[in-house]
């Protein structure tokens, strides 16, 4: 009975999109980088009895990942640089890649075991004080856990692509690589591309952002979320900065060479 429930799913979701598309006439193929278009469909589309789903289905191009995983580490730090750094915050975010959502997040943080002690100067760029440190689990059972909670979500099945997005390259190309290469620990395959928002907003919007995150919400109008450098508030923004550009056509596209 599969197969004739599959082929029933198929034609209800083609009726949808075809009565979707009567709804919004003409409009459906204005453009899409302009948010107030979008809005008015999304508002068009309740009137008529569609939800947000539907409604983000007509408004999105189709992305190449149904999932996009975004994440941002906070490490310790100091002024010099201390060696070796070491993951103090891993925060993930599942994205819908449809409806470029947020369906599930990921957060804990990590106690660092060569430099145990937080920098004053640590504490006060990111937010992160001793107490929240002191107690947690250590990178390897961090580690552990991503690994469980990808299972969870689906993730680790070959038919779903999902692929992490990043503010520039350094925390999948430099600090996790490097830390797990101090600690002995191998790095799972699905930390070994990746899209780096960075680039992304440079291919969507023709200019490089130098200041990052505060650039790239400068440059889309959108209200910083949250404080810099808290790696879950940086995750928000991500998401936020990758669902404006999705809104406005961009098809995003893996950055990172194969390892």
């Amino acid at each position: 009975m599969l197969a004739p429930l599959q082929t029933g799913a198929a034609r209800f979701s083609s009726y949808l999109l075809s009565r979707a598309r009567k709804v919004l006439g003409s409009h459906l193929f204005s453009p899409c980088g302009v948010p107030e278009f979008c809005s008015i469909s999304t508002r068009k589309l309740a009137a008529h009895g569609f939800g947000a789903s539907m409604a983000a289905m007509v408004s999105f191009p189709p992305q190449r990942y149904h999932y996009f995983l975004v994440l941002d580490f906070e490490a310790t730090c100091d002024k010099p640089q201390i060696h070796p750094q070491e993951i103090i915050e891993f925060p993930i975010l599942k994205l819908n890649g449809r409806t470029m959502e947020i369906e599930s997040t990921f957060h804990m943080y990590v106690q660092p075991v060569v430099h145990p002690q937080l920098t004053p100067f640590c504490t006060e760029l990111t937010g992160i004080i001793q107490a929240m440190v002191d107690g947690q689990p250590s990178l390897q059972q961090v580690l552990e856990r991503v690994d469980e909670w990808m299972a969870k979500e689906g993730l680790l099945d070959p038919n779903v692509k999902s692929i992490f997005v990043t503010c520039g390259d350094w925390d999948l190309k430099v600090m996790l690589p490097g830390q797990c290469q101090y600690l002995g620990l191998p790095v799972a395959d699905y930390f070994k591309q990746w899209i780096n928002l960075k680039k992304a907003y440079s291919f969507a919007m023709g200019c490089w952002p130098k200041n990052g995150l505060l650039d790239m919400n400068k440059g889309l109008s959108l209200q910083h979320i949250g404080r810099p450098h808290s790696g879950i508030d940086d995750c928000k923004n991500i998401a936020n900065i990758m669902k404006t550009l999705a809104y406005r056509g961009f098809i995003f596209k893996q950055t990172s060479k194969p390892f």
